[in-house]
């Protein structure tokens, strides 16, 4: 029994890439292998995001308190997922639709382009792709978001594909994401309830003892963004009220 060799071409051998588009509408092919977070310096989205009268999807830009800047997402999952890194004290950096990957894949060349790219404090990377539970369940999709985590954890990067959070921390998230931005709450409002907010103070104890006469509405923010900013903390798994306890950073 003969059998037949297939010549190998050189296409075969030909490593995967990341096209990275920049700000001066320049795309650059990066061959994988020497990807680094650094590439993505300078970069914008790799596709232009559009929304159109009878489109399923609500597309959109949030601003980032993590970038300074507006990040764009496809879909109302996606924007939860993005809530959820702006919150995240270890995210540093969020990039949307980072890249263009392409690999040969099963004897062919695949295209993939993630939903989002987040840089971490400790230096690592971690890929996000997001998509609904029930369509995980379609198995050519499942295959597509299956070998895009092959290349990047082979890479030593994180990958992720997500497809949603609990309700109640996410809904508490979007709560606090209103006390996000620098300049919302004035800083000396911030600076006086980090020094009169207690480790196991109620939310409500803290804001009598910071309102001082005043109506806790008014001193509430302050609060908040300390939440928010990470340096004080509560239970998001139940919803924020009067009885959720606060807590100081160890």
């Amino acid at each position: 029994m003969v059998t037949k060799r297939t010549r190998a071409t050189a296409a075969d051998h030909e490593p995967a890439t990341a096209s990275i588009r920049y700000e001066d509408s320049s795309v650059c092919a990066v061959e994988f292998g020497q990807l680094r977070r650094g590439s993505f310096n300078g970069s914008v989205p790799w596709r232009r995001v559009r929304s159109a009268k009878g489109h399923r999807h609500h597309p959109g830009e949030y601003a980032s308190a993590t970038t300074r800047g507006l990040v764009v997402y496809e879909s109302r999952l996606e924007l939860a997922r993005l809530l959820l890194a702006d919150f995240d004290q270890q995210v540093v950096g969020i990039f949307a639709q980072p890249c263009r990957l392409r690999a040969r894949v099963g004897g062919r060349w695949r295209l993939h382009v993630p939903d989002f790219l987040l840089v971490l404090a400790d230096g690592n990377v971690r890929v996000v792709n997001v998509k609904p539970a029930e369509r995980l369940e379609d198995p050519k999709i499942a295959e597509a978001l299956a070998w895009p985590g092959e290349l990047i954890e082979g890479h030593g990067w994180q990958y992720e594909i997500w497809s949603g959070a609990d309700p109640v921390v996410l809904a508490n998230v979007r709560f606090l994401a209103a006390y996000r931005r620098a300049g919302v709450v004035p800083d000396e409002d911030i600076a006086r309830a980090w020094e009169v907010v207690r480790d196991g103070d109620p939310l409500t104890v803290a804001e009598r003892r910071l309102a001082v006469g005043r109506p806790v509405e008014d001193v509430r923010p302050a609060v908040l963004a300390l939440v928010w900013s990470g340096r004080l903390s509560l239970d998001l798994s139940r919803p924020i009220d009067g009885d959720s306890v606060l807590r100081r950073p160890a």
